[in-house]
């Protein structure tokens, strides 16, 4: 057979098995998404993760499946997802606290920048600082007198250690000049409680979790953490306009989703495709603005910097704050 016969016969034997190849590529994804939350249900990290993953699961083909697990500054989600099969269907939601735990945390059991591909960030939002109606607190002022006229008897209440909402309020109190004890809950909804039961005279959480209990009544919003004040709470004012030490003080959290290291770069793609399609939809920026959060997507890369940012100011923070390394 003449060379030309040979190439010709091989050029066509390619051209055939190329559909054949193509459908042995397995379809992603090919079972529901597990996105793992390194908080418990009812708050923002949670509520986000379930907002978003609703939305993407038709486009994906495929259930998203929320698997809540709270606990050690999000290093028992984080070592799970790091160590999960990198095909895709195993997501991290990542926030402000994955790089406060980078930042606090001498060792952890994974790389927080290299054992996640980063796919896309979900949404920002703002923290508040909030008493138990028809407590003793009625504004910020007034916490703040009377935490210094007794030093070390005010209790701020947090989810877990290593959360975002934890450090801010360390990094609140020391902004503030106040000696207080932070006490950190399993949660929101145990903050919640400690409150309204008495057993906490204020706490810092992300504002969206809240908003039921503020609008019923049950919760006085005294400031919120950010540059300025936020639209669904008009009426409360920014920290920094109590002026004084926290003048310059400003705080806001953000959350993302990662996958695995060594996920396959089609599969990131595809899953960052389906969220930023979703987050331009009207009713899911209109469904998270309502729980007070600000729908922001993205590309790969720049959640990746964000993060990296975000590890980089926390470590100054925890430097500057004095608080020590755990």
């Amino acid at each position: 057979m003449s060379d030309r016969r040979v190439f010709l016969f091989r050029s066509c034997a390619l051209v055939a098995a190329a559909p054949l190849a193509a459908l042995a590529q397995p379809a992603f994804p090919s079972r529901p998404i597990r996105i793992v939350v390194p908080n418990g249900a009812g708050g923002a990290a949670d509520l986000t993760a379930r907002a978003v993953g609703q939305a993407i699961a038709a486009d994906l083909g495929q259930p998203v499946v929320i698997d809540n697990r709270p606990g050690a500054g999000g290093v028992v989600a984080g070592e799970q997802v790091a160590r999960a099969e990198p095909d895709g269907h195993t997501l991290l939601l990542v926030s402000s606290g994955t790089a406060v735990s980078a930042a606090l945390f001498q060792s952890l059991p994974f790389d927080t920048l290299r054992d996640f591909a980063p796919v896309s960030q979900l949404a920002a939002f703002d923290l508040v600082l909030v008493a138990a109606e028809g407590g003793r607190f009625r504004s910020l002022p007034d916490l703040l007198a009377w935490a210094r006229a007794n030093p070390g008897k005010l209790n701020l209440g947090t989810p877990q250690v290593g959360t975002t909402q934890n450090l801010a309020a360390e990094l609140f109190k020391s902004a503030a000049g106040i000696a207080a004890q932070v006490v950190p809950f399993n949660g929101t909804p145990p903050v919640v409680n400690a409150l309204r039961g008495g057993q906490l005279d204020a706490a810092i959480d992300i504002a969206g979790p809240l908003l039921g209990q503020i609008r019923g009544g049950a919760l006085r919003p005294l400031a919120v953490l950010g540059e300025r004040r936020t639209a669904l709470l008009p009426q409360v004012p920014a920290a920094r306009e109590a002026g004084g030490p926290l003048a310059d003080f400003s705080l806001r959290s953000w959350n993302g989703l990662a996958a695995p290291a060594q996920t396959p770069p089609e599969r990131i793609d595809r899953l960052n495709r389906a969220i930023n399609a979703a987050l331009a939809r009207p009713e899911l920026r209109q469904k998270l603005a309502n729980l007070n959060m600000e729908a922001q997507g993205g590309t790969p890369a720049q959640l990746g910097e964000h993060l990296a940012s975000d590890i980089r100011r926390w470590s100054g923070v925890i430097a500057r704050a004095g608080i020590p390394r755990q």
